[in-house]
């Protein structure tokens, strides 16, 4: 008898997220890879390719995939960010020699590429903020919807009328 995605939602304790853990809690309950790929509505392929995957790697998280090395450090890069932020004329050439104090050797060009992001970030949060306008209300609008107008004159500080 094929356990079904009733059985994983009875069980209080086995509360999972992604359809893989599913997955791999069915076909440890006893469920053939085919009954599993009909209950969850997956191709069996992806199932045979989840679980066996589970089976030889013991999780069934992605694998870590290395890039490239980075050159700064995090805190580096957060530094340069600041020191770039408070003066955006700070040439290149500073900002390698306050670099060398803490990192290795930083040619410019890796500073200036850093230095042309951070100048950018910073440039579309302020046009983003100039960009937003402040309106008038639209009082003729409002006359001919019939909402309440108030009028200022010579007879009165202010004298409500209604249309």
């Amino acid at each position: 008898m094929p356990l079904c995605l009733t059985s994983w939602e009875k069980n209080p304790n086995k509360s999972a997220k992604t359809a893989g853990k599913k997955m791999v809690y069915l076909h440890k309950s006893g469920s053939s890879l085919g009954a599993i790929s009909k209950c969850l509505k997956v191709p069996h392929s992806s199932v045979q390719t989840i679980v066996s995957k589970y089976k030889h790697h013991g999780t069934t998280q992605p694998s870590y995939h290395s890039e490239r090395r980075r050159v700064l450090s995090p805190r580096d890069e957060h530094t340069l960010a600041q020191k770039v932020q408070i003066n955006p004329r700070t040439a290149a050439k500073d900002l390698v020699k306050m670099l060398e104090e803490t990192s290795p050797q930083v040619s410019i060009s890796t500073v200036k590429q850093l230095f042309q992001h951070t100048r950018k970030a910073t440039q579309q949060g302020r046009s983003h903020c100039s960009k937003t306008t402040i309106r008038k209300p639209d009082y003729g609008l409002q006359l001919h919807m019939g909402s309440k107008i108030v009028l200022f004159g010579e007879m009165s500080p202010g004298l409500m009328k209604q249309k």
